[in-house]
């Protein structure tokens, strides 16, 4: 969590110097360029069987922090090409199921824990090193905290880390055994590369957003085919 938040912490400073930028080619003085972009999600995995879609829990959520440079074309102002580098994460909630992602097995198991103790609470969260790259559009580049704003754009990211949390222990008959936090990292059944295609469409520094990743979140193999797909808001500015 340190070298997530160290992570995050650095493209914050990045989007800070570049937001320092006054004017570019085009002549539009102090534009926002959306450089830093912060997207809160909702998160599922398409494609997942039955058995583990039933034990999904609650509000599955995601967060994601991107710093951008953006470049606007000469001759048309209200398109841009946009790259950057960001993090993305997704927490997967689970009810009465473990995933054993330090097994030792072929696939990786999912486990479900009715009548066993299991905990209150369990997650699995995963974490990206990500560079995203938009085609955008703003139908009022000139004033563009008041413009309507779409783009597509694809992100590829590199694993950093994959881990379960489980907080507070219940026996099968949910009464309270222990309190305390049991968690495992281990990324050997976890794809270490991930490519998603994205939209987004808003109203100045806000908009909604859409990740669905193109491969697997799993290795070939391991367990099914499953994708992760985000939708949420995106705040952006600087």
């Amino acid at each position: 969590m340190k070298k997530l938040l160290f992570i995050a912490l650095a493209l914050v400073s990045v989007s800070t110097l570049s937001a320092q930028e006054k004017k570019n080619n085009t002549g539009f003085m102090n534009r926002s360029g959306d450089h830093l972009m912060l997207q809160l999600s909702s998160d599922h995995w398409i494609g997942a069987p039955d058995s583990i879609k039933s034990r999904i829990k609650g509000f599955a959520r995601g967060a994601n922090v991107y710093v951008m440079l953006d470049k606007r074309f000469k001759g048309s102002p209200q398109w841009s090409v946009a790259f950057g580098l960001g993090l993305g994460t997704s927490n997967i909630y689970f009810n009465n199921m473990t995933v054993d992602i330090k097994s030792r097995t072929n696939t990786l198991p999912f486990t479900n824990v009715d009548s066993v103790d299991h905990f209150k609470k369990y997650k699995l969260t995963t974490a990206f090193l990500e560079v995203p790259l938009e085609l955008r559009y703003t139908f009022d580049p000139e004033n563009e905290k008041k413009s309507i704003k779409a783009a597509l754009g694809v992100k590829v990211g590199t694993l950093l880390s994959v881990h379960t949390k489980g907080k507070n222990l219940l026996d099968k008959n949910n009464s309270g055994v222990n309190n305390f936090i049991a968690k495992e990292s281990a990324k050997g059944f976890f794809n270490s590369t991930r490519l998603a295609a994205t939209a987004r469409v808003g109203y100045g520094n806000f908009s909604i957003f859409g990740s669905y990743q193109i491969n697997n979140i799993l290795k070939d193999g391991v367990g099914a085919d499953m994708k992760l797909f985000q939708v949420g808001l995106n705040f952006s500015g600087l």
